[in-house]
């Protein structure tokens, strides 16, 4: 299990958001070592990374979503599917991996990456129009969303420097079933799914909590 590349942004005008400058979307494998860090709260802190850019901080960035990792593998069976080439980063993926069983990554399972950067998984990405607007396909947010393949965001637990060809080792996977997968189809086409969420316990992300806690009130127990 291994990072093929480290990607990183800086803002560019685009007209699929409403957030001022631009987006951060278009991210860039780097050659050298990368600094990570947690970026702080959302609402404030962006990425996790250096030099990596979050423009909109209402929806993205923060201490939950400080890292974004997509796998290589499930890139490939996108250019599949698209029929065109996609590069590493092109899902404003910070890091591109090999490996490592991502959708199926459970949420508070902890990856060191590296010889120092230990990370833990978070819950997954959700579509927003800037995606759907950068990648150019037709209908992009409900295919991306029925295929159920989301990449997973990541906290930073111990910061570290990383760079393209480190490991990834998973040293921590907790005992519940509550994978990126299972959330990702919770947050969006089941919601019935949502009080399994709180299987997760206290590295469910706050956000996710209060959507589930919402449910239960309109649904019960």
């Amino acid at each position: 299990m291994k990072l093929l590349t480290v990607n990183v942004g800086r803002p560019a005008p685009t007209d699929h958001s409403d957030a001022p400058g631009g987006t951060g979307i278009d991210k860039r494998p780097v050659a050298g070592p990368v600094a990570v860090t947690a970026p702080g709260p959302k609402g404030s802190g962006g990425s996790g990374l250096a030099g990596d850019a979050v423009v909109d901080l209402r929806h993205h960035g923060g201490d939950d979503q400080a890292v974004y990792a997509y796998a290589r593998e499930d890139l490939d069976a996108w250019e599949r599917e698209l029929g065109r080439v996609l590069a590493n980063g092109v899902f404003g993926e910070n890091l591109t991996t090999s490996g490592i069983e991502v959708t199926g990554a459970r949420i508070g399972e902890r990856w060191r990456v590296g010889p120092r950067l230990l990370l833990e998984v978070s819950c997954p990405r959700i579509p927003c129009r800037t995606f759907q607007g950068w990648l150019g396909e037709q209908g992009w947010l409900r295919r991306f969303t029925r295929a159920g393949v989301p990449g997973a965001y990541l906290r930073v637990i111990e910061p570290g420097e990383i760079r393209a060809g480190d490991g990834v080792e998973r040293v921590h996977r907790p005992d519940h079933e509550v994978t990126i997968g299972l959330m990702f189809q919770a947050l969006t086409t089941r919601r019935e799914l949502l009080p399994r969420l709180l299987d997760a316990d206290r590295a469910l992300p706050e956000e996710a909590r209060r959507k589930v806690v919402k449910y239960l009130e309109r649904h019960g127990s």
